[in-house]
């Protein structure tokens, strides 16, 4: 349940220029296997099948023959299911196990229904092809906007186009045709075309990325003759219900709005150029930053937007940003030095010249007075860039994050923001962006530091609004901006806690935020496999279930607030397994969205137990994550945890007041302190 997704990164990236070649057809796919097939040695056949153990993990689940085909098996590709050949993590859980074979089941179920739906209809010849058809190959799973035809439930005839047409059965079916015209019409054979879509990015006029894409069309529509009745639809029968029904929710995903937001800079257009002069040395930075690093920065808005949001936003802005172009050749060279282990002065060197720079840039401008969106711009990089690929273990000399954000505060005060997006009598159309990145650090760093967020009121006023709540902290980051609110409310309950707040107003407080809480799981339905049919990821379903680990760990993160907190109590230990169970249905790896969960494992790990299945499960994503879980907020959150589990373990039960001993509450927040830690772990 915990398998790699369908590279959904690998379709999104799109500089700010970007050329388009369609390449020729490639080739005719004729149907001649059943040749090959009829050569093959019979021999062959009767000998006993050897029982392999090395057969991917889905066959084995379904306790089915593997062919061991790479990269994937015959009976994956042709179910559509994800073929595994590294034991996934579901593997030694059999709750998870169960749970993934329903899911595969229902997969075949959905497979077998359409197959039936195509022979529903019983005539006296064989049936015309169908208007359209295309297996679920490989390349359906590499890109995420799936430009494939696929097979139509709908359609009630189907066709194999990996055989020829007899030209016979359509001459007896339609007998007004002429024996020349059928012979003209079913000697050739069917066949499909790839179409190769191959896309380039340049930087400055050196190329630096190269995609391509391979789309399969049909070729071959031949319509029903004459007179055919095509019954309605849905068909009669007992399928004709679910199958609907799954039909509808697979095109329920929100229409795409790539004018969501408000980039200060605006939205990059296909014809924009981007030219930046700078030195070799320079170069090859941004050139890193390009591939490797911009991909990393907002996976999840990428997802929601179907394209390269991070190109649009961040190039276009490099050109006439000096700060924000030496903050982002600073965080290349900080990523260059976290992944490729680089050690020495020059790394370093090349770091701390962009860090300067980009500080003596920011300066310079707030001098001045002016371009407050620039200033904010790569003051916002400061901040989120380097809790994204930064190490927790650089000794470095920097600035700590919250310094930065003063600037923020001041910037979006002057820029009115605040009162922008909350007037409802002067709503804007689009989103500010700055506005949204800012909310999401001002509300989970708040919680870092154990005070108040500093917009907090704005988003109570969000919170409160009947006409437009949103923030756009879902489409940024995946979870829900009514829970984002909540957690900003705890933030400032534990405030007023530290400053004297009575126990019996903290627990009605701890109470109602409870409840509120609540309310956001009216119309949530459970965690569920965030793909399609078809293998695409879905963003609608990965963001409910990323609500759904946040709403978790808001809980658990109020609780704790609660006098005589223990991590060993049963509402806690409940809740941390709740939590677990959810992360099951974020996809894992390297191309993954772990690592935006950064702050979920941070609040839930905290509290788990010793015998808790989250650990177990926690360092099975490291494993997956390979050496993407050691920079970035997700590698301090992997050494803190390891810290704070150590004391836990280390230390002694206490008596709780009922006579039963009690696991200590270890603050992740008070050992952050002692490791003299100032970071912002989102």
């Amino acid at each position: 349940m915990s398998s790699l997704p369908p590279n959904p990164q690998g379709d999104l990236m799109r500089a700010a220029t970007v050329n388009m070649a369609v390449a020729q057809p490639t080739k005719s796919k004729a149907a001649s296997k059943q040749a090959n097939n009829a050569n093959a040695n019979p021999k062959a056949k009767s000998q006993m099948h050897r029982r392999s153990r090395t057969g991917c993990y889905t066959c084995r689940l379904r306790r089915k023959k593997c062919d061991e085909g790479t990269p994937m098996c015959t009976a994956c590709k042709h179910l559509g299911l994800v073929c595994e050949y590294k034991r996934p993590m579901w593997w030694s859980n059999n709750d998870a196990r169960r749970q993934h074979k329903d899911d595969i089941k229902m997969i075949i179920k959905r497979k077998k229904l359409s197959e039936k739906a195509s022979h529903t209809i019983q005539t006296s010849v064989s049936s015309p092809p169908g208007l359209s058809h295309s297996l679920p190959t490989s390349a359906t799973f590499s890109d995420p906007l799936d430009r494939t035809r696929s097979a139509s439930i709908d359609s009630q005839f189907a066709f194999n186009f990996n055989s020829p047409p007899n030209a016979a059965d359509y001459g007896s079916y339609n007998p007004h045709i002429l024996p020349s015209h059928s012979d003209f019409m079913f000697n050739m054979s069917p066949y499909e075309i790839d179409v190769k879509t191959e896309r380039q990015m340049f930087v400055n006029d050196v190329p630096t990325l190269r995609e391509s894409t391979v789309s399969t069309f049909s070729t071959y529509h031949t319509p029903p003759p004459a007179g055919t009745v095509l019954p309605s639809y849905p068909m009669d029968g007992e399928w004709s219900e679910q199958v609907f029904q799954e039909r509808r929710e697979s095109l329920t995903e929100e229409t795409l709005n790539c004018n969501f937001f408000d980039f200060s800079q605006g939205m990059a257009s296909n014809t924009r150029q981007v030219a930046i002069e700078l030195e070799d040395s320079d170069q090859q930075l941004l050139e890193h930053f390009v591939q490797f690093v911009l991909p990393t920065i907002f996976p999840i808005l990428e997802t929601n937007q179907h394209g390269s949001v991070s190109s649009d936003l961040v190039l276009p802005a490099l050109q006439n940003n000096k700060g924000y172009l030496h903050c982002c050749l600073m965080i290349a060279a900080q990523h260059l030095k976290a992944t490729m282990n680089i050690q020495g002065e020059q790394i370093d060197n090349d770091i701390m010249r962009h860090r300067q720079a980009t500080i003596l840039a920011l300066c310079e401008a707030l001098n001045k007075d002016e371009n407050h969106h620039e200033i904010l711009d790569a003051t916002l990089g400061l901040i989120f860039f380097q809790s994204c690929v930064g190490r927790f273990d650089d000794s470095l000399p920097d600035i700590p994050w919250h310094q930065h954000f003063q600037a923020v505060n001041s910037l979006v005060t002057k820029l009115d923001l605040p009162r922008i997006v909350t007037d409802v009598t002067e709503q804007p159309t689009q989103t500010p962006f700055n506005m949204t990145l800012t909310s999401w650090i001002d509300i989970l760093g708040a919680t870092m530091q154990g005070r108040a967020p500093i917009f907090a009121h704005t988003y109570r006023e969000k919170h409160l609004s009947q006409t437009n709540p949103s923030l756009g902290l879902r489409e940024l980051m995946g979870c829900d901006d009514h829970v984002m609110y909540l957690i900003s409310e705890i933030a400032c309950l534990e405030a007023l806690k530290k400053e004297g707040m009575d126990d019996i107003t903290l627990c009605q407080h701890v109470h109602a935020l409870g409840d509120q809480i609540g309310l956001t799981e009216t119309h949530d339905s459970g965690p569920k496999m965030p793909f399609n049919a078809n293998g695409s990821l879905s963003p609608k379903q990965l963001s409910k279930n990323i609500t759904s680990a946040f709403r978790l760990a808001a809980r658990i993160y109020l609780c704790s607030l609660v006098p005589g907190f223990s991590p060993s109590q049963a509402s806690c230990v409940g809740l941390v397994e709740k939590l677990t169970n959810v992360l099951h249905f974020i996809p894992s790896g390297p191309g993954g969205f772990d690592r935006s969960l950064a702050w979920v494992y941070l609040i839930g790990g905290s509290v788990s137990g010793m015998n808790s299945s989250f650990r177990q499960f926690f360092s099975d994503r490291i494993a997956q994550l390979g050496e993407s879980a050691n920079h970035g907020s997700f590698g301090g959150i992997v050494s803190l945890l390891h810290d704070v589990w150590q004391q836990a373990d280390n230390s002694q039960p206490s008596p709780s007041a009922n006579g039963s001993t009690e696991a200590p509450y270890i603050s992740w927040r008070d050992t952050m302190q002692m490791r003299g830690w100032d970071y912002l772990l989102i």
